[in-house]
């Protein structure tokens, strides 16, 4: 009876913990449709962090976040990073974080476009973006 109940409990305690877990192979995810600039792909969302896909083909102009930070993965391309007054060469495996409040821009220097994972925290809703100056047709 003992060993019973322990397989119970065992049974459904890991079930309560239990969820479905989405598994994304980041080498399969394609942009969903023609695009001039750069176009954004959805992973996850939740309260605390927003994980999405980027593809850029020329730049992006500098800009900041008021709430959140930011963090990117390369996943193939390269360009040319400049985070306050810092610039630097990205590729294909290059890890860094953008701190909030912190202007940041991008320019591709590959032929194919730049393809990272962005993760934003806290969760992102498009309301905080700054530009540094007025738009000139980059995004």
């Amino acid at each position: 009876m003992k060993y019973i109940l322990i397989s119970l409990f065992l049974s459904f305690g890991f079930s309560s913990f239990s969820q479905e877990v989405d598994i994304t192979n980041l080498k399969e995810v394609v942009p969903e449709k023609s695009f001039e600039n750069v176009t954004v792909k959805k992973l996850h969302s939740d309260e605390n962090s927003s994980y999405f896909v980027i593809w850029i083909k020329k730049d992006v102009a500098s800009h900041k976040h008021a709430d959140h930070s930011e963090g990117i993965i390369v996943l193939a391309g390269e360009a040319e990073m400049t985070i306050a007054e810092n610039s630097f060469k990205v590729k294909e495996g290059d890890h860094f974080v953008i701190p909030k409040n912190t202007f940041h821009s991008v320019k591709v220097t590959s032929k194919d476009p730049l393809k990272v994972v962005s993760v934003q925290a806290p969760k992102f809703e498009g309301k905080d973006r700054i530009f540094e100056k007025e738009k000139n047709g980059s995004y």
